[in-house]
């Protein structure tokens, strides 16, 4: 099962939590407090040079009958697609630009260039998702319907096609998020009338129409009898996004140390084990300037997962701040290569396709899926929480070294 008790599973006193969750709201406070021109210069960069971009790809593959003109314009609309969504649509519909006051940057106004609308993407990611981040059941994006991510998700027989739909979800993603406010789970669980979903997907239709309209029938018709190879550099720019799009939203939120939890959880949460479920919930992968702008500074999965309404820009130095922090309380990090970080996704994907009675480890001590209960399986292992006899402070890091180290008790 996934996590119960996130004081226990975190080696955490009360005190230590709430100690946590001030230092958590300091750097919040002291991020607020100093915004300004840097950050609007920063974002009004990023909307120029993707705008310049989207507008050099689109006058190139007006030639898009020669290779090198095809090639050319849907790499630069491959990016501007990328940038867009990433670091401009996402952040901005979470209100990070809102305090400057810009009607042209602000949550209430923008529309992204994807097939998902933003009244629904409003919904389903910044209140349900960042709400109930990895808690199942309840976070919708644990899967996304379609795939068996964690042990907790009992196993069906369609399961063993995961690595399938995963194949497919990643193609397709623009249209997997644009119907992820289905909410397939409910559909099927009957929680939700199909009427409510007719209603959804009125709205979804509209948006995939104006969509539709302007990469596959607009931009190419623009060409003249280059109206084919234009189509398929449409195509093309929008698989590319899709990809990057989901390898990324992935690697922050499915590697090994990014912890499921139960509803159990959310019965006494307040705001600081809010915050500590977003740094055990979330991942990272290791960035340059221009991966982490490209990544729309997803690259910072905890930071953004912690502060999803403060300005991307600043998740770097807010990580310094982070990282210190789970040294002092002695809490896991999790980070790691982009490669690194989808082979361990994948790995889940694939191995998650079988029923739990064909897999090894317990459905309390997997990489993927873990409880406080991982604590009380092995022997030798003291479950005892706060300072240890030395007088230091005793997390969970230290806990995870010793089990490490401790022999199983009983094997499955």
């Amino acid at each position: 099962m996934a996590i119960t008790d996130i004081d226990a599973y975190a080696h955490l006193t009360p005190d230590d939590v709430e100690a946590l969750g001030a230092e958590l709201d300091a750097i919040r406070r002291d991020i607020e407090e100093s915004r300004g021109a840097r950050d609007a210069a920063y974002i009004r960069r990023a909307i120029a040079l993707q705008r310049m971009l989207a507008v050099g790809g689109r006058a190139t593959l007006m030639f898009s009958n020669r290779r090198a003109a095809w090639l050319a314009g849907t790499a630069m609309l491959s990016l501007a697609k990328i940038i867009e969504n990433m670091e401009l649509g996402h952040n901005v519909m979470h209100g990070q630009w809102d305090w400057m006051n810009d009607p042209e940057i602000h949550s209430s106004s923008w529309e992204w260039d994807t097939t998902c609308p933003s009244v629904q993407w409003k919904h389903s990611h910044n209140f349900v998702h960042h709400k109930y981040t990895n808690v199942v059941g309840m976070d919708d994006d644990v899967g996304y319907g379609v795939l068996r991510i964690t042990r907790d998700q009992r196993w069906e027989w369609w399961n063993i096609g995961n690595p399938v739909y995963n194949l497919a979800l990643a193609t397709f993603f623009e249209w997997g998020v644009a119907l992820h406010h289905l909410e397939v789970e409910k559909l099927r669980n009957k929680e939700k009338t199909w009427r409510q979903a007719i209603k959804d997907l009125r709205i979804i239709g509209t948006k995939v129409g104006k969509q539709a309209a302007k990469d596959y029938l607009i931009f190419p018709a623009l060409s003249g009898r280059n109206w084919k190879t234009t189509l398929t550099a449409d195509a093309t720019a929008n698989i590319v996004r899709n990809y990057w799009a989901y390898v990324v939203i992935f690697c922050g939120h499915f590697p090994d140390g990014a912890e499921k939890f139960t509803t159990a959880e959310l019965e006494a949460e307040d705001r600081p084990r809010w915050y500590l479920r977003q740094m055990l919930g979330s991942a990272n992968f290791r960035a340059g300037p221009l991966m982490r702008f490209m990544s729309g500074n997803l690259s910072h999965q905890i930071e953004h997962h912690l502060f999803p309404d403060l300005p991307s820009n600043r998740y770097e130095e807010i990580a310094v701040r982070v990282r210190e922090l789970c040294d002092k309380y002695d809490l896991p990090y999790t980070t790691g290569s982009l490669g690194h970080q989808y082979l361990q996704t994948f790995r889940t994907i694939a191995k998650l396709a079988l029923p739990n009675a064909l897999l090894a480890a317990t459905p309390d001590d997997a990489p993927e899926t873990a409880s406080e209960l991982r604590f009380a399986i092995r022997e030798g292992v003291h479950t005892h929480f706060g300072p240890g006899p030395d007088g230091t402070r005793r997390g969970l890091r230290t806990a995870l070294r010793e089990l490490k180290r401790a022999p199983l008790q009983t094997t499955s």
